[in-house]
Formats: structure tokens, sequence, C-alpha cells
């Protein structure tokens, strides 16, 4: 498989604080890779640092041939990188489908963008339910959904989703890791943070699992399943 996404020697800092220390990941186009890990171990930060919203100080960041480290975070975006960020941070105030196009501002293919919406309310129906609603009214789950829903309008090469269940209850959260497998199928490629590691690894093709901001462990999902150290940590076992 051809490396869709490719991180080298990637350095970050939050002032004086080293948060990551020369982590290197790659994602091969088709792939669900996920990142686990304790609180505070790196992986949100990585994300963040991919979509452009940190800057490292030293590394390397590229999608196929394009360098992804001087450019713009809404640059990064219409090349086709696009994240869910941890919490959802949906437009309260708007309607559903207002947060949808939100999600597709990159864009002026107007019946691809019509295209787009039906997919989406045909991957999630309770959205199609709920499209006039404000979405600050929404249950935790239905956010959950409307956030992966608006990161699909940007037609995404890359879709990078932090911490997709936390707060959902355990029936939600088998319900949006079959979405994401879903969408995978479709031809989307993943990078999945995840403190959820057993479900994490029950979908990903391989993991990584970062350590104060290091990479301690890296394989495919199901030798990393297998790992006494993982199992200890992250799997109960």
């Amino acid at each position: 498989m051809a490396v869709l996404l490719e991180v080298e020697n990637l350095h970050v800092y939050y002032g004086q604080i080293h948060a990551l220390k020369g982590i290197s990941l790659k994602v091969d186009q088709g792939e669900i890779v996920t990142l686990i890990g304790a609180n505070g171990a790196g992986k949100s930060t990585t994300l963040k640092t991919i979509s452009g919203l940190l800057r490292p100080r030293e590394g390397s960041m590229r999608l196929g041939n394009e360098d992804l480290v001087a450019i713009a975070a809404h640059d990064i975006v219409a090349k086709g990188v696009v994240q869910v960020p941890e919490g959802r941070r949906i437009f309260g105030r708007l309607t559903v489908v207002e947060n949808l196009l939100m999600g597709a501002y990159t864009r002026n293919d107007r019946p691809g963008i019509a295209e787009d919406l039906e997919r989406v309310f045909t991957l999630f129906p309770r959205l199609r339910e709920r499209q006039s609603q404000v979405a600050g009214t929404l249950s935790g789950g239905e956010q959950q959904m409307l956030a992966i829903g608006r990161a699909l309008m940007g037609r995404p090469t890359v879709l990078l989703l932090d911490e997709p269940s936390m707060g959902l209850a355990p029936v939600l959260v088998e319900q949006i890791f079959e979405t994401i497998t879903g969408i995978n199928k479709q031809g989307t490629t993943i990078l999945l943070v995840e403190q959820n590691a057993y479900m994490a690894l029950q979908v990903a093709n391989r993991g990584y699992v970062l350590q104060t901001g290091e990479i301690a462990l890296a394989g495919t999902a199901k030798d990393l399943q297998a790992n006494e150290e993982v199992r200890k940590a992250y799997l109960g076992g």
C-alpha cells in the first residue's frame, strides 16, 4: 500500500513543555491506524499538530508528496486532512444542517455538497430526523454523529478522529465504531485517537502506543492486542 500520511521526528512544545519527543508514524492509504495511550501521552497533540493547530519545532509531515508543516490549518483541511475534535465542538446555536454545511466551507460544488449531505443522512438517519433542530439541544451521541458528519462534508482523504467514544453509552460506542468501519470501507483513510483501546484495536489495521510524548510500541492491531504489556496497561488483561 502507498503511504498516504507520514510524520517523521516530530517535536512539539507547549511553552517549555516538550509534549512530543520525536514521534514518527505513517498511515497507508485505506488503513485505520490508531494511537492509544494514557491521558497526557500526546495523542491529541499529535492530531492537532497534523491539523496545523500546533506548529512543530522540528520534524516533517507529509500528505502524499505535499509538505504540511508550512501551511495554514484551513489549507490542510482543503488538501483533505480533516479532524473530528475531542468533545465534538459543534456549533451549538446553528441547526444540524447548518453545522453540516460548515464542514463544506472549502467547497463550491453544490451538486457534490448535496450528494454528501445525503450520504451523511444515510449514515446517520437520526440527523435527517433532526436536521432543522438546534445542534446544542442534541444528545451527546447525536452531537458525535454530527461532528463526524460535518467532517465528512469536507470529503476527507484522511479523517482524524479524536476520542469519538468519549462520554457515550456502551450501545452508542458500538454504533460509532460500526460507523467508523463503514466510513473506512467506503474509501476514507482514518487516524484514530481513542482511550477505549479494546474497541480501537478491534477496528484498526495497525496501532501505535504513546507514552509521555514518545512511541513506546508499534505493530499490527492483532500483535498489540496480544502484547502482554498492552493487555495489562490498556485492555484490562
